[in-house]
């Protein structure tokens, strides 16, 4: 009985599989796969439902492990140097917000996204009489407004919602945003581009830097171009330094302590993954250099400086060894 059982279900499995050179189990032949639920499906794939789903989940569920686990987290406070007594919250929310944001950015921040979800609507308004916005010309540039816009919000706008909504108290603009001693830094500033302005033009010497910059591959059509180009990636600049260097070191100096650059230095190191080798090393560099200046000066202001210096200085760089500076302020239509 058991050898001619094993014989049917083999013969059944060759019967089955064999077309497609694959087996197939008993079990796979007694379960049929469950219909797929198509207006479900296409409702939690709509991008603006989608991107919200896993935010709205860890909000409904955060009550739960922090009732859960808050005994355990006191404990581990207690043993922490400098812990006891009241809970500090602001390093676990800080961390988990910055792995939500940089999650969400991976995802729905980049230009794929514009382009398999906002393109075709944004070409569509010059048949809508809004022709002013140069949709078909600036086609690449929009897709990298996009990308800026999505830091901008990520780094900017949904921290200080957060930070104000959960820690009513604390200020912005002790978020390295004040402007009081800064020209008293100034020689820091100085310091810092006297060591990285000769490592730019090591890195020029790589073979795949004039491959990679600028971003924006039209920034040689014309001065015009290249200028709104670098005013757009500035912003990106200014909206990365409030993240990594004001936000985050305020809402994790007074628990860590200087060990705040260390911690902001990993996720920061990482989102230069994909870039040329020698830029995402020197991005660690970066991170604890920059991170110690914003902790010195109370203040992302010199680092933003820097950062954008390197950044435009880059560009020209790459356009002038390439020989594809531009030569008109204004390109046609």
């Amino acid at each position: 009985m058991t050898s001619s059982s094993s014989l049917s279900i083999g013969a059944l499995s060759s019967t089955a599989g064999g077309a497609a050179g694959t087996s197939v189990t008993p079990f796979e032949l007694m379960v049929s796969p469950l219909e797929p639920v198509a207006w479900f499906d296409a409702w939690l794939n709509y991008p603006p439902i989608k991107v919200f789903v896993p935010l709205l989940i860890l909000m409904a569920i955060a009550p739960f492990i922090w009732r859960f686990f808050r005994e355990s987290w006191r404990a581990l406070d207690g043993e922490s140097a400098g812990g006891g007594g009241e809970l500090d919250y602001r390093p676990a929310v800080c961390l988990l917000l910055t792995a939500v944001v940089l999650t969400m950015q991976e995802y729905y921040g980049g230009r794929d996204f514009y382009e398999r979800h906002l393109r075709s609507t944004l070409l569509s308004l010059d048949s809508w009489g809004l022709s002013f916005l140069r949709a078909q010309k600036y086609d690449e540039l929009y897709s990298y407004a996009w990308w800026v816009l999505a830091r901008v919000i990520g780094y900017i706008v949904m921290p200080v919602l957060a930070w104000k909504l959960l820690f009513p108290r604390e200020r912005v603009l002790e978020m390295g945003l004040r402007t009081q001693g800064f020209f008293s830094h100034l020689w820091i500033y100085g310091l810092c581009l006297a060591v990285v302005i000769p490592l730019t033009f090591v890195m020029s010497r790589q073979s795949d830097f004039g491959s990679y910059y600028p971003f924006y591959r039209l920034s040689s059509r014309s001065w015009f171009d290249f200028l709104l180009w670098e005013a757009v990636y500035c912003l990106q600049f200014f909206a990365l330094e409030f993240f990594f260097r004001g936000w985050m070191l305020h809402a994790l100096r007074r628990r860590m302590g200087f060990a705040a650059i260390f911690v902001m230095t990993m996720p920061y190191c990482m989102i230069h993954y994909g870039k040329p080798y020698l830029e995402a090393q020197g991005a660690i560099v970066a991170g604890v250099v920059l991170g110690s200046l914003a902790m010195r000066t109370r203040s992302i202001y010199a680092g933003f400086l820097v950062h954008i210096t390197i950044a435009i200085g880059m560009d020209t760089l790459s356009l002038y060894k390439r020989s594809a500076l531009p030569t008109t302020f204004w390109a046609g239509d």
